[in-house]
């Protein structure tokens, strides 16, 4: 046992100089976080190396060696020990949560744009005291108490937290621990606003393509655009806001508001009219981009399938890379009826949570790609799973994103581990500071020439808070900075959905 121990020593004398020499270099290194760097310190054995050893028995090294271990450093002893956020001004009010643990490091997640911290906040009492490494356990406690679209947000929040937690406590990134990565950058696709004049489009589209670098594009075709053109829609006076708009995001306390009123149930029809004007604006920003650049549309308005089948036909020789939500992606047979319609490529995903209500659309091909965002369909891995789930119906996955830095690189690692992916939604090009709102392990380049970097050794999502930045842009409606929760701690409800 001694000569196998003395062999074993002589084996790795080098690998424990090398090892000791990078890890002392990561530790001071000005660009590595705090938290690594806490974990860094605390998981190293002392400067303790076996070759120390040579005159002790095999039963007195192990004991030595193993004796000054700090073992509430094992990633197998962590805790979820607090959970807190602050919110960001970002599309109109996106909160980060910070998930602490016992051993100082912490995770990253993000509520999904425009939903209500307290979605994650009484998630915390549920996960006080857990192993955060125990992402798929934990994730099973809380998937309750998510629902579609921005109610999922608490939880897909959660998820993402761990999974950078994880990666910190074993020192990969996020893709490692979902099995891989099949590309080392992720091809994004730049969401670009509706314009006031085809010049300030032509401003707005050079900035992506020619300043930016983005190959891909999405854009808005909304009735919106047909305001003030008399005898392009029917019926839309009825819908009409206050300042004669057909608003697609309502007074959310005006349930009857054309904004919540789901499309099949407005009877607003467009004519040959309108159908004619909004044929010009695509035909403008095709003229401007070229064919060779894909061009996805968006928020079209809330009418029914006939009428979303008349505009698809009358946009068809644009070769639009795809029509998304067209109608709510609870109409499952409606959605079969479009797509069998119409040639262009068809889409919907982005409000619904975990793969269970992707499958009747998967099932019956009743979308040609889905578009999971990731903060509402269940985090990094039930992502994974619906893509590759849509994988096997030959269905590609685009990805919807409109959040902060962490939601975006969550969905970068995602992107990178799944082998149907198509392009991910940049949502914030126009923000200059947004880059800035974190800092990237190791320097890397968060995107660069319309693709977004896959870290391929930075733990965890490979992402540390810019605090400098971020606290400059914190929504006025809650200037609360990572304040303690504690009112969140106590767990006052039996969970569990059975008798």
């Amino acid at each position: 046992m001694k000569n196998r121990l003395q062999e074993l020593i002589a084996q790795n004398k080098e690998a424990e100089r090398k090892y000791t020499k990078t890890r002392q270099a990561e530790i001071e290194n000005p660009k590595t976080g705090d938290d690594r760097r806490n974990f860094l310190k605390k998981t190293a054995l002392g400067g303790i190396a076996l070759s120390s050893f040579m005159g002790y028995s095999f039963e007195d090294t192990v004991a030595e060696t193993t004796s000054k271990v700090n073992r509430a450093s094992a990633p197998s002893e962590l805790k979820i020990t607090d959970m807190r956020y602050t919110l960001a001004k970002v599309m109109g009010g996106t909160a980060i949560i910070r998930i602490d643990t016992n051993q100082g490091i912490y995770g990253l997640g993000e509520v999904r744009d425009g939903a209500d911290p307290r979605y994650a906040l009484m998630l915390k009492s549920r996960i006080l005291g857990r192993n955060p490494c125990n992402v798929e356990k934990i994730f099973k406690i809380i998937r309750q108490f998510g629902g579609p679209a921005r109610q999922a947000g608490g939880v897909c929040a959660v998820e993402m937290a761990l999974w950078d937690l994880c990666g910190k406590a074993y020192g990969v990134p996020a893709w490692q621990l979902l099995g891989g990565r099949y590309r080392d950058k992720v091809r994004l696709y730049a969401d670009t606003p509706e314009a006031s004049s085809p010049e300030e489009q032509q401003r707005l589209i050079n900035f992506r393509v020619k300043e930016q670098g983005y190959t891909w594009l999405k854009m808005d075709v909304s009735i919106g655009e047909l305001k003030g053109k008399p005898n392009t829609v029917v019926n839309g006076k009825f819908w009409e806001n206050e300042k004669g708009t057909l608003a697609q995001w309502g007074d959310q306390r005006n349930f009857m508001s054309y904004g919540n009123t789901m499309h099949p149930f407005t009877q607003i029809q467009m004519t040959d009219k309108g159908l004619e004007h909004l044929q010009e604006v695509v035909e403008n920003v095709r003229n401007m981009v070229g064919y060779e650049i894909p061009i996805s549309t968006d928020h079209y308005g809330h009418f029914d399938l006939n009428n979303n089948i008349r505009l698809a036909r009358a946009l068809e020789k644009y070769r639009l890379a795809w029509f998304e939500d067209m109608v709510p992606w609870q109409y499952t047979e409606q959605w079969k009826t479009i797509t069998d319609s119409i040639e262009t490529p068809t889409t919907t995903g982005e409000d619904i949570y975990l793969l269970k209500d992707f499958k009747p659309l998967i099932h019956a091909r009743a979308v040609d790609i889905i578009h999971p965002d990731l903060a509402s369909s269940g985090g990094l891995l039930e992502t994974k799973r619906i893509a590759d789930y849509a994988e096997e119906f030959g269905i590609a996955m685009a990805m919807h994103q409109a959040g902060t830095p962490v939601s975006f690189m969550a969905n970068v690692h995602c992107a990178a581990a799944t082998q149907n992916f198509l392009a991910l939604e940049h949502h914030s090009v126009d923000l200059p500071w947004w880059e800035d709102l974190v800092k990237t392990v190791g320097g890397y380049k968060m995107i660069e020439n319309g693709f977004a970097t896959v870290p391929l050794t930075a733990p965890g999502l490979g992402i540390e808070l810019n605090e400098e930045v971020l606290k400059k842009h914190i929504d006025p409606r809650d200037k609360s900075y990572f304040a303690p929760t504690k009112e969140w701690n106590e767990q006052r409800s039996h969970d569990r959905t059975y008798s």
